[in-house]
């Protein structure tokens, strides 16, 4: 029988899961164009596991673990709001 305790670590798992991935996007990326760049994929997985985290933060009642990944949440959300608002760069046909 699963408990809420073990429903939550595998929150808590799933969440850092996430947030490790980002590192693995940035790293497959700047690999890929032999410089460093940030893809948007590391905003997201940034987003999903930051958030992830919160929860399983709040549940823990880990008020440092919480302030800290909800600080992270409000500059995910900037980064992707700055992406989604700059301009488009057309590609030649």
């Amino acid at each position: 029988m699963m408990t809420a305790n073990t429903i939550w670590l595998g929150i808590g798992f799933l969440g850092q899961l996430l947030f490790t991935s980002r590192f693995l996007v940035q790293w497959i990326a700047s690999e890929r164009a032999r410089r460093s760049i940030v893809p948007l994929a590391f905003w997201w997985f940034s987003l999903a596991g930051g958030a992830t985290l919160l929860a399983y933060a709040i549940w823990r009642r880990d008020p440092v673990f919480a302030i800290g990944q909800a600080s992270g949440l409000v500059i995910y959300i900037r980064n992707l709001m700055l992406i989604g608002r700059a301009p488009r760069l057309e590609k030649p046909a």
